[in-house]
């Protein structure tokens, strides 16, 4: 398999340059279930864009501090590219940002959390089958968001739920996979988040982060095979 990766995240801080981009976060992700897929990595916030859609297997959209909302070039121009990609039904799995410019690009609608930031690490439950036929039942993941889709696109299944989110995942067909969290992120890395974003998210949120990251670890590996095996199953359905 080939898969593009489009890095959304616009963050160029210190913090970044001291961390893995999401390029490699996601390419470690997918190689954990599947170390011999290949994949190439676009900067779309940078406006670096496939030039042709039909050459990989799927896509993955990544996070982003980024709002879906905001007037950049390059977000109208990603959330053209989702229209292609779901109208060619090329498997795409998008997390946190990549989830919500899924949902936008395809009619749904975005709201700011009343309850405020999912942070830290959220247990996530299953609502129905994925369309291979697994189950997702419950598990943890990584999260740091404020902003949340509010309406499914038409004729999506919400397949997610998490606790302040309600739409935290959905599938569209056997072609588009999306969750509002960060299963590729690993545990040092949202620890080392949740310390840096200490001044901007506010002490209480803080502090219920740490608390829960001391006893809760997200399944990654699992994630990744469910991703995998969508990508898998969306691919076969497409050349059926």
């Amino acid at each position: 398999m080939k898969i593009a990766i489009l890095m959304t995240n616009t963050d160029e801080s210190d913090f970044a340059q001291r961390h893995p981009k999401d390029g490699e976060k996601f390419t470690d992700f997918i190689q954990l279930v599947r170390p011999e897929w290949e994949t190439v990595v676009f900067s779309v916030k940078d406006g670096n864009f496939p030039s042709d859609i039909g050459e990989f297997d799927g896509f993955m959209i990544t996070g982003s501090p980024a709002s879906v909302g905001d007037s950049a070039d390059w977000i109208n121009r990603l959330l053209s590219l989702i229209q292609d990609i779901h109208v060619s039904k090329i498997p795409m799995f998008g997390a946190c940002f990549g989830h919500q410019a899924i949902a936008v690009a395809l009619g749904g609608t975005l709201m700011r959390n009343p309850q405020g930031w999912g942070h830290g690490v959220l247990r996530t439950r299953g609502m129905e089958p994925f369309p291979w036929g697994d189950q997702m039942g419950e598990i943890d993941l990584y999260a740091s968001h404020i902003e949340q889709v509010s309406q499914l696109p038409s004729g999506a299944r919400r397949i997610a739920s998490s606790e302040g989110c309600e739409n935290a995942g959905f599938t569209l067909g056997d072609h588009i996979f999306t969750i509002q969290h960060h299963p590729e992120m690993t545990h040092n890395f949202i620890s080392a988040l949740v310390d840096e974003l200490q001044d901007y998210v506010g002490y209480d949120v803080t502090q219920h982060a740490r608390t829960e990251l001391s006893t809760r670890r997200a399944d990654r590996e699992r994630f990744a095979q469910w991703v995998a095996q969508f990508i898998e199953h969306g691919a076969s359905k497409r050349s059926s």
